[in-house]
């Protein structure tokens, strides 16, 4: 962290410097403009999907115990999701005519779950859940010059999860329709030790504590709440405040190069290097084995991924786009990827679009991905394999990814007001594993 933080300043320096260089006929041009709303943005969006290999319930309809104690958990993935996000656009000018630009948003997101039912064997745990997310951006651009420089600060918060990141970013333009930016990123998270409430009463009980052969932390969690509110935690009762949490941390270095080529083409190439510490796995994902046995998953505590992708813009004309893109994706733990998808803008008026879309996407299973009672034991009852996950987000499927976007902008707003345009997303996604959704989404723009 300290590390970043003092490339984050060095940036900042360098191009506090830069910017200082304005010639001598601009002095007296320049006026500085105190900062102005220039923009809201509303986005607005509805989410549905189903499916039925839950990672809670290890997989699939997995059955806990044998004979009359044994509990069938349904792997229903069915899942609903409303969230609303709201941007604040403010743009003023400094004395040496530099922009600033700075983005305020906050996101609300509300879901129900069926499988988090499932954390607790009884299926009555709570499925609804809620997200918050601030954020923060501030950007600083000389056109003279064609630079830019900026910083952002987001937070994140759920039952099970904080999340607290920042970024630095900068930008070059050339004469000849180039334009390089780099960025870096660190999103610093605290990931909540909620486990299924099944697992606890299995294992020895310590003075403060309850362990599991793993000597992994388990709390025995509340089947009303385990959501939320208060859990059994060392055999007392305390509140969700006082439940441990463990890091994961993920730091993110990004570049991109786009080039215009001529009047109807315009390429870029995106390239990151990520790399994630800490725990990287959910405490409340069961693995079963193919004896019946009971574990969470477990995970190594460092990933690196490498994703490099191409887009490619062609201009046919003044009224349609073909926007292209390409993503090559592979990591440390065994998987590869390949994303490829088109979308193809079209004026029926100047103020009147329609874009359909398509992406398909395939990847390979990580070496630590086995379905329900895939995971194999020893001759004495314990796991073969040091990691293992059944989350069907690890395995091996392609998917399908299609829809259409619908945007009006016409001139002075729409009705004449400050209601500057209007866009609206429907998208339906299948994949191989059975699991389909939906999500319809509407952005509002106002000037």
């Amino acid at each position: 962290m300290k590390k970043l933080s003092l490339t984050v300043i060095g940036l900042y320096l360098l191009f506090l410097h830069g910017f200082s260089q304005v010639s001598k006929k601009y002095e007296n041009i320049f006026q500085s403009r105190p900062l102005k709303l220039e923009e809201i943005n509303l986005v607005t969006s509805y989410y549905s999907q189903n499916g039925s290999h839950s990672a809670v319930t290890g997989g699939g309809t997995a059955i806990l115990g044998v004979g009359a104690n044994a509990i069938t958990l349904p792997g229903s993935e069915q899942l609903n999701d409303f969230s609303n996000f709201l941007e604040l656009k403010l743009v003023g000018y400094g004395e040496t005519g530099n922009k600033h630009t700075i983005l305020a948003g906050l996101g609300i997101d509300h879901h129900t779950a069926a499988s988090q039912k499932y954390i607790s064997s009884t299926g009555a745990s709570s499925p609804g859940g809620t997200r918050v997310y601030p954020s923060l951006n501030w950007t600083v651009e000389n056109a003279n010059k064609g630079t830019e420089f900026g910083l952002g600060t987001y937070y994140s918060h759920e039952y099970n999860y904080t999340s607290f990141a920042l970024d630095g970013h900068i930008g070059f333009k050339n004469k000849t329709g180039g334009e390089f930016g780099a960025k870096v990123s660190a999103y610093l998270d605290q990931v909540s030790l909620i486990y299924p409430s099944d697992d606890s009463t299995k294992y020895k009980t310590g003075t403060n504590s309850i362990t599991t052969p793993l000597d992994q932390l388990v709390i025995k969690t509340n089947a009303s709440k385990s959501s939320g509110g208060s859990v059994y935690y060392g055999g007392e009762t305390t509140k969700e405040a006082s439940i441990p949490t463990t890091a994961r941390n993920t730091y993110t270095g990004s570049i991109t190069y786009s080039q215009i080529i001529n009047k109807e083409l315009e390429m870029a190439v995106l390239l990151d290097v990520v790399k994630q510490e800490g725990y990287l796995g959910l405490p409340f994902h069961r693995v079963i084995f193919n004896n019946h046995l009971e574990r969470i998953e477990k995970l190594p505590s460092s990933r690196t991924k490498l994703p490099i992708g191409l887009r490619v813009n062609y201009f046919l004309g003044d009224d349609v786009i073909i926007r292209s893109y390409y993503r090559y994706y592979t990591d440390d733990w065994g998987l590869t990827s390949h994303t490829a998808s088109i979308e193809v803008p079209y004026k029926i008026t100047p103020f009147f679009s329609v874009a359909p879309f398509y992406r398909y996407y395939v990847q390979s299973a990580t070496k630590y991905f086995a379905p329900l009672y895939g995971h194999k034991v020893d001759a004495i009852g314990n796991p073969k394999e040091t990691f293992f996950t059944s989350n069907y987000a690890a395995s091996a499927f392609s998917s399908h990814y299609v829809g259409l976007g619908i945007r009006t902008a016409p001139p002075g707003g729409i009705n004449h007001s400050y209601f500057a345009s209007l866009e609206v997303r429907f998208g339906h996604y299948v994949q191989t594993t059975d699991l389909n959704s939906n999500v319809i989404s509407m952005h509002f723009t106002f000037k």
